[in-house]
Parts: C-alpha cells; sequence; structure tokens
C-alpha cells in the first residue's frame, strides 16, 4: 500500500454516500469492469442494516473497510461485520469455534466480510473504475490482516468469494476453503424447450411429467418486478417467508422493513415467482437479477403442493434467465436435488485469516483434505448429470 493511500472502519453502512459507493466496480450498473452484483449495492447493504436485519441487535456490528486516497475519495472496499456468532453465513466454522475454545482460546468475535444472509457469489475487494485493480485488492487484504492484530480477534473470513479473487488472498497468506453449489449454466438457449431438448430422454420426460403435476390444482405462476412490487405484495411474500424460514431456521434473519426498503430503492432488480391458487397467492420465491445472473434467495409457502417448490424455484428461474438472455441462474446453498433439474456442481470459494499460528496451521490442514473431498464429490455428480452423455456442459 503506498504512502497516499490510508485504510479506515466504517461502522455504519449508511455513513457511507451512495455515489462514491456506485463507482466500485460490481456494484453498479453503470461499471463495466464487472457485472452488476446486486448484493454489494449500496442499495441492498444499506437496507440490510437500516432494517434491523443486520445491525449490532442482531450480532452484525458494521466494520467496513474503505481504501480512500489522500484526497479522501473511496478507491476500494471490503464490506464487513464485526460478530459474535457463526448464524447467517452458510460457510460454516461452528467446529473451529469450538475446537479453539475448548482448547482456551477465544474465537468469538470475529470478522466477518461477506454478505449477510446470502450465500451467493460476487465480488468482496470492490475497487473503482478505471483504476488498477490488483495492487487496490492487494492493499485491502493486507489492510484486513492489520485491522485483525489491531482488533486482537481471532480471525477474518471472507466468503463466496470469486474464482478471480481467491488468488489474491491466497498470496497474502490467506487459507483457501471450497464448497459446492449448483447453478443453471446458459449456453445460448432459446427457451426452456430447448435447454430440455439436451437431457437424457428419461430425464426430460420426467422433468415435463414434474413441471404439469407442480401446476395441478388450478395453480398458475405470476411474475411479478419493478412496480408490481407493493406493499400489500410483500405482505403476502414476507408471510410465506415467515412460515417457511420459521420452520427451516426457527427465526427467520430478515424483517418486514427490510422487503419494504429494497422494494423502494431496486424493485428492477428483484423477481418474484408467486404461485396463485382459487384467486391468492399460496406460495412464492425472492430473486435478484444482476448484470449476467438471476441469483435464487428464498422462498415460502402456506399450502404445500407436490412439485411446486421445484417449479416456482428453479424452473421458473430458468425460463426467467432464458427469457432475458443471463448466462447463468444461481439457485443458493447446497441442494443436490438440483442436479436432476440442470443445475451443475460448481465450486464456490473463501479465505480465512488466523491469527492464532497453531490454529492456523491445524485448519490448514484440514482444508486441504476438504479441497480434495470437494473435487472428487463434484467430479462424481457431474457423472451423474441429467444431460445427455458427449453433450455435458461445463463451468467456465
Amino acid at each position: 500500500m503506498t504512502d497516499e493511500l490510508s485504510i479506515r472502519v466504517e461502522r455504519s453502512f449508511t455513513a457511507i454516500s451512495p455515489e462514491s459507493w456506485s463507482k466500485l466496480s460490481g456494484a453498479s450498473k453503470t461499471c463495466a469492469t464487472i457485472a452488476y452484483n446486486p448484493f454489494v449495492s449500496h442499495a441492498f447493504l444499506s437496507s440490510l442494516e437500516e432494517s434491523g436485519s443486520a445491525d449490532a441487535e442482531t450480532g452484525w456490528l458494521g466494520h467496513h473497510l474503505l481504501l480512500e486516497s489522500d484526497r479522501g475519495e473511496l478507491i476500494g472496499a471490503l464490506p464487513g461485520y464485526l460478530k459474535n456468532h457463526s448464524q447467517g453465513e452458510y460457510v460454516f466454522d461452528h467446529g473451529w469455534a469450538d475446537g479453539f475454545e475448548r482448547a482456551g482460546g477465544r474465537y468469538y468475535p470475529k470478522l466477518q466480510c461477506s454478505i449477510p444472509f446470502t450465500p451467493a457469489t460476487g465480488p468482496r475487494l470492490l475497487v473503482a473504475e478505471g483504476l488498477q485493480r490488483l495492487p487496490i485488492q492487494s492493499a485491502i487484504a493486507e489492510s484486513l490482516k492489520e485491522v485483525v492484530r489491531r482488533l486482537g480477534i481471532s480471525s477474518a473470513h471472507i466468503t463466496f468469494v470469486p474464482d478471480e479473487e481467491i488468488g489474491v488472498f491466497e498470496m497474502d497468506g490467506y487459507l483457501h476453503r471450497t464448497d459446492q453449489q449448483f447453478h443453471f449454466i446458459n449456453d445460448g438457449y432459446a427457451n426452456h424447450e430447448e435447454f430440455l431438448e439436451t437431457l437424457a430422454s428419461r430425464k426430460r420426460k420426467a422433468l415435463r411429467k414434474e413441471r404439469r403435476a407442480a401446476l395441478e390444482n388450478g395453480i398458475s405462476i405470476d411474475w411479478l418486478t419493478g412496480r408490481d412490487l407493493t406493499e400489500r405484495i410483500w405482505d403476502q411474500f414476507f408471510k410465506f417467508y415467515m412460515d417457511t424460514g420459521g420452520r427451516k431456521w426457527g427465526r427467520p434473519y430478515l424483517t418486514r422493513k427490510f422487503y419494504s426498503l429494497i422494494g423502494e430503492r431496486m424493485a428492477d432488480d428483484i423477481l418474484l415467482v408467486m404461485a396463485k391458487r382459487e384467486g391468492r397467492y399460496i406460495a412464492g420465491a425472492i430473486n435478484f437479477i444482476g448484470g449476467d445472473t438471476l441469483y435464487g434467495r428464498h422462498w415460502g409457502c402456506i399450502e404445500d403442493h407436490p412439485f411446486l417448490h421445484f417449479e416456482v424455484c428453479y424452473h421458473q428461474a430458468i425460463d426467467f434467465a432464458l427469457s432475458k438472455g443471463l448466462k447463468r441462474v444461481e439457485a443458493g446453498a447446497q441442494g443436490e436435488h438440483k442436479l436432476a433439474r440442470g443445475y451443475l456442481p460448481v465450486t464456490t470459494h473463501s479465505a480465512h485469516y488466523v491469527a492464532h499460528a497453531g490454529l492456523r496451521r491445524a485448519i490448514g490442514d484440514y482444508l486441504a483434505r476438504e479441497r480434495a473431498d470437494v473435487e472428487q464429490m463434484s467430479e462424481l455428480l457431474t457423472e451423474h448429470s441429467p444431460f445427455r452423455k458427449g453433450e455435458r456442459l461445463q463451468e467456465d
């Protein structure tokens, strides 16, 4: 890092101006270097904080690293949070915390550099458009380690890091962790039927039957975006979210206010896939629209119907992505059931700086074995994809 640059930590995202943040690549539709990612936008991150979804009271105390020029201009950033728990992250380190604390160490608080409650890969080392990326990214990565040392905490964790950034962290001594998700890759299909034609005959017939069965009992599907996202619609969707989230997590993470804020600030970046029966909505899934990717986040329902979850969350997402010419659909964490529906295994990455030498060595040994297991599982799952042999898509 040169003498002309300085790093500071900002605890409140609302203290960061939307204008300066929008100049960071990936955070705005006007930046050309990296495809727009709605989760690193000022609108999304500030809504999480202002709604009480991710703030000090919920254990997500803002510690956003800002790299500034000598004129006070924001030229780089890394969203981060000081945390006293590991909920809402989707890259699990509970075992690390337990082992370290049983050995007499103190794992929490830790720095979590990620998008709260969002298991989606996206830019983390944000750089202002038009500047050399690598020197600024390296300066941020090095500064993060200094922040850990200054705070006297155990570690920093940067999760769902894109392929082009993980090497920056590795060069700076961070541990590299891999995991697996399932993404639909658009190979230039004109529509869903053209995609289905690339599948093995038995798989193709099964999916057509599944889609028909999902819409039995008079169920229809609506795509809602932009001005369609009224407060009345958010009331209905939030009911789905609370019902399903309450059973899945015990305590859903997002507040009702969060949906109002994103509906106000980024409605054109949101797609609600809503299922209707007998004149009322009974289920829905929220998706966010990026520059080249549709990101499926969560769903909920107040009526159970066979295959409706698959239709609303996976098939409809493919339909929308193809209609808009998007390159892929990321349907969230886990879920090997996605494979049969055309979503292929894709490796995800995270970077970890662990201050304690002994803990760092133990975790490093574990991660070496885990990376090998993830790679082996990915190869095995790819062999069992629904695509016809010889025509299977490959992740680029």
